[in-house]
């Protein structure tokens, strides 16, 4: 059989060539998920709600300046207690609220001032932290939706086969774990950046603690000096 023989045998038909489906956008991926995108999407709009609100409110011009905690001292050094707790009483501050429970209470032991100004400046800080909560229950609730809205895909999947009679027909499978896998993502979307926000926050407030003390102990001995 020669070259020529073997060309003019029929071949078999070439599969037709694989045509790459476009990139979905992130609409078609949220449409694709069915109705367990909905609270998501929800816990989306409150972790970032909650997290643009508490970075404006810890910011250090919230909370109360470095340059405030200097302000205080040279008044106590210049014009006595009395006229640095008038201007601590004068600040709505965290910071000016603590440097004030020390200062009512300068003629007293130092111990028992130390201890005063400990107990208020932790109930700041509680209070502070305690408004990051939701985003940490974002970051708790988030996944188990996602882990509940893969469960519901798969049963929707498997129940399309046991009752119209799928057995063979994968699309009727595909379309199921295609929605599971899509809230499954989502989930962690939402989650991951809750919790690196929540942390970054977090972060925040424990550098003012740092910072309350700091100047709480400059404040004190000017005090102690005055």
């Amino acid at each position: 059989m020669n070259f020529a023989t073997l060309m003019s045998i029929p071949l078999e038909e070439a599969p037709a060539a694989v045509v790459e489906a476009p990139l979905q956008s992130i609409l078609d991926l949220a449409m694709g998920g069915g109705w367990m995108m909905i609270p998501l999407a929800l816990c989306s709009i409150v972790a970032l709600a909650y997290t643009v609100e508490r970075s404006l409110r810890l910011r250090p011009g919230v909370l109360g300046p470095a340059r405030f905690g200097r302000e205080v001292v040279s008044a106590v050094q210049d014009r006595g207690v009395p006229a640095a707790l008038e201007l601590c009483e004068g600040r709505r501050w965290p910071l000016a609220r603590v440097l004030a429970a020390g200062l009512r209470r300068a003629d007293q032991p130092f111990l028992h001032r130390e201890k005063v100004v400990e107990d208020v400046a932790s109930a700041e800080i509680r209070a502070l932290a305690s408004n990051l909560r939701p985003l940490y229950l974002v970051f708790l609730v988030a996944p188990l939706l996602g882990l509940l809205g893969t469960v519901w895909g798969m049963i929707e999947s498997f129940s399309n086969i046991a009752t119209e009679d799928g057995m063979g027909k994968p699309e009727q499978l595909a379309a199921g774990i295609y929605q599971a896998l899509t809230t499954t993502a989502a989930g962690l979307a939402v989650a991951i950046p809750s919790i690196v926000a929540y942390y970054w926050l977090r972060g925040r407030i424990e550098a003012f603690g740092r910072r309350v003390e700091q100047q709480y102990r400059e404040v004190d001995d000017a005090v102690v000096r005055a």
